[in-house]
């Protein structure tokens, strides 16, 4: 999944992102938070940030948050809700441009795991994160989650002799409570704990009719013809039914571990 490796590609869709995405996310970031006691003096790096569902929540609490992702576009998105102790900023997650052990929390809640070098990103997570410190990293299962699960299982029952694309190699890879333990204690950290996380998410089926919304991000969409994408999008209402809502249960895998 290529598309996802391209910045342009996220400050494109990141107004749209923040609407539709981020409550979902929202949901995983705040299980994410509840491992990890932080009070006003915790200093928190936010990799991969998105539009901010961790980072805002985590400045709730007082915290001191950094936070980033190498979309502008995402990130212009956190630094415009204006909070004193967000600080938002473009970077590179596979090279973070942040001292060593700055960090009492560091977190990267489905964002690590769509880096081209998910090593190096976990590695610059233990990086900076103080000795002591935490690290979190949120992975979906290596189905993913939300309408991208969605496209798949439709995908398999229109077209079963057509593969899916491949999810990104960090999903893959972290999709398993074990990988994902081994990756951590890899990377620098001690002692992981791995929680698994389901919450639905919530598919407005009027969103349906703007497709590109719902699918848009997706490479199993994009290759699609016409005629292909209109039968997804019956077989999207099909199920549905007469709901105005269809829930999607999606998965993740919080990993939780010591520097």
């Amino acid at each position: 999944m290529r598309e996802l490796e391209n910045p342009g590609r996220w400050d494109k869709v990141a107004q749209h992102y923040e609407t539709t995405a981020h409550p979902f996310t929202a949901r995983f970031a705040e299980a994410a938070l509840a491992t990890v006691p932080l009070t006003p003096d915790s200093r928190v790096l936010d990799v991969a940030t998105g539009t901010g569902a961790l980072a805002h929540a985590a400045a709730r609490t007082g915290a001191q948050v950094t936070a980033i992702d190498f979309s502008p576009g995402m990130v212009a998105r956190v630094a415009a809700a204006g909070r004193p102790n967000v600080d938002a900023r473009v970077m590179d997650g596979q090279a973070l441009a942040l001292p060593d052990a700055g960090f009492d929390a560091v977190f990267s809640t489905f964002g690590v795991i769509l880096f081209p070098d998910w090593r190096k990103g976990l590695a610059e997570m233990a990086r900076v994160t103080r000795p002591g410190g935490d690290g979190v990293v949120a992975t979906w299962q290596e189905q993913g989650a939300s309408t991208f699960l969605l496209l798949g299982q439709i995908r398999r029952t229109l077209f079963p002799e057509r593969e899916n694309a491949a999810m990104p190699a960090g999903v893959v890879a972290l999709g398993d409570p074990d990988r994902l333990a081994r990756a951590m204690i890899a990377a620098g950290y001690r002692a992981p704990r791995i929680h698994d996380v389901t919450f639905d998410y919530h598919l407005d089926v009027a969103t349906l009719d703007d497709p590109e919304t719902v699918f848009g991000m997706s490479p199993d969409w994009i290759e699609l013809s016409d005629g292909e994408k209109a039968a997804v999008i019956a077989e999207a209402r099909r199920m549905a039914g007469d709901r105005a809502v269809l829930p999607i249960p999606s998965t993740a895998l919080i990993g939780v571990a010591k520097r």
